[in-house]
């Protein structure tokens, strides 16, 4: 049994029958920080981190700062110089994915945060790279400064007619899951269309394939809280919803249902300003 994965992940493996691939795809699955994953961190600026608050609920949310702002310190450490996300408990389990959409590369580090001076820092529990897959590429056209709505967040329990429009034209979405072990961060893409609004609280999409590590689907087939972030990359404006999913398995494939209990709208929530996109040539035709 590969220790990389818990009994979810282990579970959706074997119904697929990956187990083998998934084995040896765990192997990349580290505790340590490369060089070559420190440099990549430290050339970023943007991190979406996912965490639970203090009533359970799992949030995935952006982080941003000029490139540096988060930084290995250390073969096991990352600095982060940015406030935990509101509600995060110290000492709470993170999963925090790293994109650079200029060149379709990611990292994925989950760990332990814990506030410090600086900011906060994660004690790094896994350390992976995953392919370019359903990648939109974009170029960094830099910052704006804060306007007059930043940090205004408007909060609901249904999407609303807007959020619903902006969900259904989205190329790109990222997911935090929950387990007994821990939290992790993912990224999904696709043709804009890929992501259903089935009602104002009810949203789905087609697993496509991908690395047969399963981690998200596996932490869905273990607990079920997961948080959605959904980002205008010429904007800033954020979309964080929280709530429960689980996964549909059928003829045509997979397919995620996520039942919204709360919503986040931060207008300016990020001041990063990016071009429109390059879509991946991995991404099927959008239903």
């Amino acid at each position: 049994m590969n220790t990389a994965y818990h009994p979810g992940s282990l579970a959706v493996q074997a119904r697929e029958g990956v187990q083998d691939l998934a084995a040896h795809v765990g192997r990349s699955i580290t505790d340590g920080i490369r060089p070559v994953a420190a440099a990549f961190l430290e050339a970023q600026p943007m991190l979406v981190i996912g965490a639970a608050d203090h009533e359970g609920r799992v949030w995935s949310s952006l982080l941003t700062g000029e490139p540096g702002f988060a930084r290995a310190v250390g073969p096991h450490t990352v600095s982060v110089a940015a406030d935990l996300p509101e509600g995060t408990p110290d000492g709470a389990p993170v999963g925090t994915l790293a994109l650079d959409p200029r060149t379709r590369r990611r990292m994925r580090l989950n760990g332990t945060a814990r506030r410090s001076g600086r900011g906060f820092t994660i004690e790094a529990e896994q350390v992976f790279s995953n392919c370019p897959k359903y990648l939109q590429k974009r170029e960094w056209y830099g910052s704006e400064p804060s306007g007059p709505e930043a940090g205004a967040a408007r909060h609901g329990e249904a999407l609303t007619p807007g959020q619903s429009r902006r969900i259904r034209t989205a190329d790109t979405f990222f997911i935090a899951t929950a387990a007994p072990d821990g939290v992790d961060t993912s990224h999904r893409g696709g043709n804009p269309g890929f992501v259903r609004v089935d009602s104002p609280r009810e949203l789905s999409w087609r697993d496509y394939p991908g690395n047969a590590m399963f981690l998200t689907l596996g932490n869905l087939e273990s607990d079920g809280r997961a948080g959605l972030l959904f980002l205008d990359w010429e904007t800033g404006l954020t979309l964080q919803l929280s709530g429960v999913a689980h996964t549909e398995y059928g003829p045509g494939g997979r397919v995620i249902r996520f039942h919204v209990e709360r919503t986040t709208e931060t207008p300016e929530g990020s001041p990063l300003r990016w071009s429109p996109p390059e879509y991946s040539p991995s991404n099927p035709p959008a239903p």
